[in-house]
């Protein structure tokens, strides 16, 4: 996402527009786009890695993505966050079309992030990996850690997350017999380029 595609593609879960366009400033970019022709239907969205960073209000704000809390490495300067993948998104709500999600289109930006990365001379790139069950990765708009160990990241560390299992339990993302910690669990993933 560039400067001239702020008014062309949805911006919720991105933050302030002062914010987005100073990130793509001193990034070069902001995220990932995806289009079927001229339709907007997908996004990978990634900022500057901050040890720091935590979410004010967890689960529920973008931040979250970049916050590993306690779990969080000491990586180089020039590392990203991969934040969240929003697959489906047609306009700017939380409304997805099922039809695009599923088709490989979330690991497709991933493999292009990871290139686009790599060739601008980062470091590092670190993910906040979501728990495998479909029905729980599409709520939170992530990949599991398989999806990122496939791609040469190493998973640092893995938790649960106290907000995300009473979500899980709320909406009933996962069948009643199924480990709900499991189904709660997150995890730190980290590739280091060459």
């Amino acid at each position: 996402m560039l400067l001239s595609d702020i008014d062309q593609v949805p911006l919720g879960c991105q933050g302030q527009r002062d914010a987005i366009v100073a990130r793509i400033g001193e990034l070069g970019a902001g995220a990932i786009l995806g289009f079927d022709g001229d339709q907007h239907v997908a996004q990978l969205q990634y900022r500057r890695y901050d040890q720091t960073l935590r979410s004010p209000d967890g689960l529920w704000e973008p931040l979250y993505w970049g916050d590993f809390g306690e779990q969080a490495p000491a990586l180089p300067a020039k590392t990203l966050s991969v934040f969240c993948y929003h697959v489906g998104q047609l306009e700017d709500s939380d409304a997805r079309d099922a039809n695009y999600q599923g088709q490989g289109i979330g690991l497709a930006l991933l493999d292009h992030f990871l290139n686009w990365a790599a060739a601008a001379g980062f470091a590092c790139v670190t993910a906040k990996c979501t728990p495998t069950p479909r029905a729980v990765m599409s709520f939170m708009g992530g990949q599991p850690a398989e999806a990122y160990i496939d791609r040469g990241f190493e998973l640092t560390e893995s938790w649960i997350d106290a907000q995300l299992r009473e979500v899980v339990q709320e909406k009933r993302l996962v069948s009643e017999d199924a480990d709900l910690d499991e189904a709660a669990r997150v995890g730190c993933c980290v590739k280091l380029f060459d």
